[in-house]
């Protein structure tokens, strides 16, 4: 088997399960806070504990980014399998809130597994298949971090919340060492210049097209991740009194992952063949219509057809996206390129469910459903425009060379 194609499988189980084990927490994460004494401002203290490792992850990416640059992607795979094979074990022994804060900000302080993935896969893929690569390992982030709230309540279900949090440790520990065996990291130019993460920020300010790509990743997460504090209430509503209420909302949410694991490498091999910006506009303009969509359905079974229908288009958008990061980038930056696309991804994930959470008390669903459509449009347009006199521009300066 070819190197690449090797490291892509491998690093898809990897990523898949490091992914699924940074959310399985968030199904019972309220009840075990109940178990270990948390009787008063349950609610604040999951949202604060939730949103903590994102709020962490933010702050410390780009660092891991730069180092990654100097050193290797591989290397930093590795270091953070084994920081969060660590992390969640000594979740299992947790007596106190204070305690599972505490480790979910170190879990998001030494993140950099998933950013040096994809960084090691955009820089060891050969250029025609980039594409499909980065959409496959972007569909294992997406359908773990969708399987992940399902799996964790399984597990929690089968051997208790503690060993569910330990369970999940192994389970990175185990992808780790398939990572320390089997990954090859051919192609690595180490970076010269010396690392200073408000340079990093100027350098992608100052590249138009990355910066771009920076905004859109951040709207985009911000849309999806909008509904996530009450669309397991909308979905229970629509599900009605079913005897199986909590593994049908499971299910349904997990839907739009199931979509991506089927359908977005089929939408990399496209874009290797159209581009990614043309991907990105069906990607969104699909999103926005599917969001639009799920207000005009009242029923379960509608419901979660048309949700597995937005799945299928909005799984190209961050693959697309990914792609872009190594067209608009150099070979030397791109580890910090894609640390800071996961920095945008992590402020996105941690604005969206504060601002889903607090205008759900206000506002019905098919509202929030609205806006998350109308975030999406946002991007397409800004996507659109920003392409068009990009490219208007670099017309101008060939036309003016010539």
């Amino acid at each position: 088997m070819e190197t690449w194609k090797r490291n892509l499988y491998v690093l898809w189980i990897g990523v898949f399960f490091t992914a699924a084990s940074f959310s399985m927490v968030i199904p019972f994460l309220p009840i075990f806070l109940l178990q270990i004494g948390v009787h008063e401002h349950t609610e604040m203290w999951s949202g604060l504990i939730y949103s903590s490792a994102f709020f962490a992850g933010a702050i410390a990416t780009p660092i891991w980014g730069n180092i990654s640059d100097k050193y290797g992607r591989k290397p930093m795979i590795i270091r953070a399998g084994i920081a969060l094979f660590f992390v969640y074990t000594l979740m299992a022994f947790v007596t106190n809130p204070y305690q599972i804060l505490a480790l979910r900000i170190m879990q998001g302080l030494l993140s950099g597994f998933i950013p040096g993935a994809i960084t090691l896969i955009g820089t060891n893929t050969p250029r025609e298949k980039v594409g499909y690569a980065l959409s496959l390992i972007s569909s294992a982030t997406a359908t773990g971090m969708i399987m992940g709230p399902l799996l964790g309540g399984g597990m929690a279900e089968l051997v208790g919340n503690r060993w569910a949090f330990a369970s999940a440790g192994i389970i990175v520990g185990f992808a780790t060492i398939l990572i320390v065996l089997w990954v090859k990291e051919e192609n690595f130019t180490p970076s010269k210049g010396k690392g200073s993460i408000r340079k990093d920020f100027q350098l992608a300010v100052q590249n138009r097209p990355f910066f771009l790509v920076l905004i859109l990743t951040l709207i985009a997460s911000c849309a999806i991740m909008t509904l996530e504090p009450i669309l397991p209430l909308h979905i229970a509503k629509l599900g009605g009194t079913s005897e199986y209420a909590s593994l049908l909302t499971g299910f349904v949410i997990s839907i739009p992952g199931i979509a991506s694991a089927f359908f977005a490498p089929y939408w990399g091999k496209w874009a290797d063949k159209v581009g990614f910006h043309r991907v990105l506009f069906i990607g969104l303009l699909g999103g926005a219509l599917g969001t639009f969509a799920q207000i005009l359905f009242s029923g379960i079974i509608g419901f979660s057809i048309i949700r597995f229908v937005y799945g299928i288009f909005f799984c190209s958008v961050f693959p697309a996206l990914n792609g872009l990061v190594v067209q608009s980038t150099p070979e030397e930056f791109r580890g910090r390129a894609f640390s800071l696309n996961q920095t945008s991804t992590q402020i996105g994930a941690m604005i969206g469910p504060m601002m889903g959470g607090f205008l759900g008390g206000f506002v019905p669903m098919q509202s929030l459903f609205f806006l998350t459509g109308l975030l999406l449009l946002v991007a397409l347009t800004t996507a659109y425009l920003n392409t068009r006199k990009y490219k208007h521009s670099v017309e101008k300066e060939v036309v003016h060379a010539k």
